[in-house]
């Protein structure tokens, strides 16, 4: 993981807690930024629809959706709702 705040990498063993902070700048890890949901032209900041609104991006919080940026992770429910928009596509195309 590379820190948003830094821009150093950061080794991480298992998953961030809401705890964690980067060892070298002392920022957050587990907050929106530092997320690959993160985007702030999306609605509410975040491309995950079904996470709940954050208002400071830059502070740790409990979001369910969190995954690292960089990561290989699944993306949660996003895949799904991607997933979900072309099987309705695919109903409709003849």
């Amino acid at each position: 993981m590379e820190c948003v705040f830094c821009n150093k990498k950061i080794k991480i063993d298992g998953k961030i807690s809401r705890q964690d902070t980067c060892p070298h700048c002392q920022r957050d890890l587990r907050c929106c930024r530092q997320c690959k949901f993160y985007d702030q032209d999306a609605y509410n900041g975040c491309r995950e629809v079904a996470a709940e609104r954050i208002v400071d991006k830059e502070r740790a919080n409990f979001c369910d959706f969190f995954v690292p940026k960089g990561s290989k992770a699944g993306g949660g429910s996003y895949n799904r709702t991607r997933e979900a928009k072309q099987a309705l596509e695919a109903l409709f195309k003849k």
